[in-house]
């Protein structure tokens, strides 16, 4: 076991960038509100990528942007008492509550920008779910991640497919563009956006440059939750995503335009299929994995 310092990957409040200081102060709230969607809607993913992942009893690993350390519990039961999973995230909120929920002897959870610094090759895999596609610079990223990885390790990242292909996304930023205006090149984001490493090509490219050999892109399709119902869905994505970016950034007008927008959602979710734990909608993403060219 590794045995890392808790605060080894810990950049100071002073160094976080403008991307850090948005997740903490605008976002973290906001998924919070809805963990049930960001965690508990994605399941059919996650039960078809963690089967396939390589990892096996008395590994070591690091979850890069663990958020809320549903992932970080999973690969603590996998790697068993003789490995040790590090989970990594830049939101202070998402933490308290990963070390107040995940209390395992081999997990421990630490504050950090990906981008910026992560524990070199001290881990034999390392791992992202849906955070990989908000780095300002992917493959400052992809890279620290892989200095992170031993000779030979490996790594999976999961990423959001087309638009197209997340109509669960794609859809209501759609409908809300219809009564807004889109985002100025000013507005505050999150980053590049859940759509930036979409395109198989580009990702590869970023990728090779940061040091990966091996590199495959595998296509997951699955329902996605977006809402206990119809009410829930709407706030959801007047909240996060695509649309909830065009709402935000509209400020008075989106307030004033309210009403009007939450009926055509209502109109355009109320037509989509239901399971017992509410409204779901078809998603599709990309399971990449590689392995470091430097093993």
């Amino acid at each position: 076991m590794t045995h890392l310092q808790e605060g080894a990957a810990t950049a100071p409040e002073t160094q976080d960038t403008e991307y850090v200081q948005f997740w903490n102060e605008v976002l973290a709230p906001k998924f919070i509100r809805f963990r049930h969607v960001l965690v508990g809607g994605l399941t059919h993913h996650s039960e078809a990528v963690f089967p396939k992942l390589p990892v096996n009893p008395g590994d070591r690993v690091l979850d890069v942007g663990c958020g809320f350390g549903d992932t970080v519990d999973r690969f603590a039961d996998i790697v068993g008492p003789e490995g040790e999973v590090v989970g990594i995230d830049c939101c202070d909120a998402f933490l308290d509550i990963a070390r107040e929920e995940v209390r395992k002897p081999n997990a421990r959870f630490m504050r950090g920008d990906a981008e910026i610094a992560l524990p070199e090759g001290a881990f034999d895999f390392v791992f992202a779910r849906f955070g990989t596609m908000f780095f300002a610079n992917p493959v400052a990223g992809l890279r620290n991640m892989r200095r992170a990885l031993a000779p030979d390790g490996r790594m999976a990242h999961i990423v959001w497919r087309d638009p197209a292909d997340n109509p669960w996304l794609s859809m209501a930023k759609d409908v809300v563009l219809r009564f807004l205006p889109p985002p100025g090149e000013d507005a505050r984001t999150c980053g590049p956006g859940p759509f930036s490493m979409a395109n198989e090509n580009t990702t590869r490219k970023m990728m090779e440059i940061a040091g990966y050999t091996d590199i495959t892109f595998e296509r997951v399709d699955a329902p996605v939750l977006i809402g206990t119902d119809v009410a829930d869905a709407i706030e959801f994505q007047l909240a996060l995503g695509p649309a909830g970016e065009v709402f935000r950034e509209a400020g008075e007008e989106a307030e004033r335009r309210r009403p009007e927008i939450e009926a055509a959602l209502a109109e355009a979710l109320d037509r989509q299929a239901r399971q017992p734990d509410g409204i779901i909608m078809e998603s599709s993403s990309w399971v990449i994995s590689a392995r470091n060219a430097a093993g």
